[in-house]
C-alpha cells in the first residue's frame, strides 16, 4: 500500500467518524490506527532519506 493510498483512506475513515457523531466503531478504531502508524513510518523514511524540507519557509518572502 503506498502513501496515497493510505491518506485517501485515513480521510475517508475521518468522513464516517464524523458521520457517526464523532464516534469509531472497535473495527474502525483498529483500522485507523494501523493506518496510521504506516503512514509516520512512512515519513519517518521519508525523513531519513532526506526527501523532506526541514527548515524556514520562504513562500512569501521577497525574490532578491
Amino acid at each position: 500500500m503506498n502513501s496515497s493510498q493510505i491518506v485517501k483512506e485515513l480521510l475517508e475513515l475521518k468522513t464516517a467518524w464524523r458521520r457517526q457523531n464523532f464516534v469509531y466503531t472497535k473495527d474502525q478504531r483498529s483500522r485507523y490506527d494501523e493506518l496510521l502508524k504506516l503512514r509516520r513510518e512512512i515519513v519517518r523514511q521519508y525523513e531519513i532519506d532526506g526527501k523532506v524540507w526541514i527548515g524556514p519557509s520562504v513562500h512569501g518572502k521577497p525574490k532578491d
